[in-house]
């Protein structure tokens, strides 16, 4: 059984930062691509970033480009998504999500997920 717990979610002012965190189940981090997917209230969810376990894929979405940093930590099994200069439009909830071979941003095609952390930013 694959699980992933997201935490450091919470309300920050516009400009403000934060720093989510996902830890996995061990077979995860070692096998699996990991990233970062969000869902804003009446809207699809979103791919936000992405890092294969080797770190030779990392990818953005074009919206939190050069304002989020996805990194991880194998030996803690640990993925970390930095936010800042938040806005807020990236108000969301936000998941951690796992697939063994895809790397990429399309939701749709991660396989595991997390119960996802809310992070509210308020203007």
């Amino acid at each position: 059984q694959v699980e992933l717990v997201e935490s450091g979610g919470g309300s920050v002012q516009t400009g403000g930062s934060l720093r989510l965190s996902c830890v996995a189940s061990e077979s995860t981090i070692r096998r699996a691509c990991m990233g970062w997917v969000r869902q804003a209230p009446g809207k699809e969810r979103e791919g936000v970033a992405t890092l294969s376990k080797t770190g030779n894929i990392i990818l953005y979405a074009d919206s939190v480009k050069g304002r989020f940093t996805i990194s991880q930590d194998n030996a803690k099994n640990t993925l970390t998504l930095q936010m800042n200069n938040l806005k807020p439009e990236d108000t969301a909830v936000y998941y951690c999500a796992a697939d063994q071979f895809y790397c990429r941003l399309d939701p749709a095609k991660f396989r595991f997920w997390g119960q996802g952390t809310q992070v509210i930013v308020s203007s």
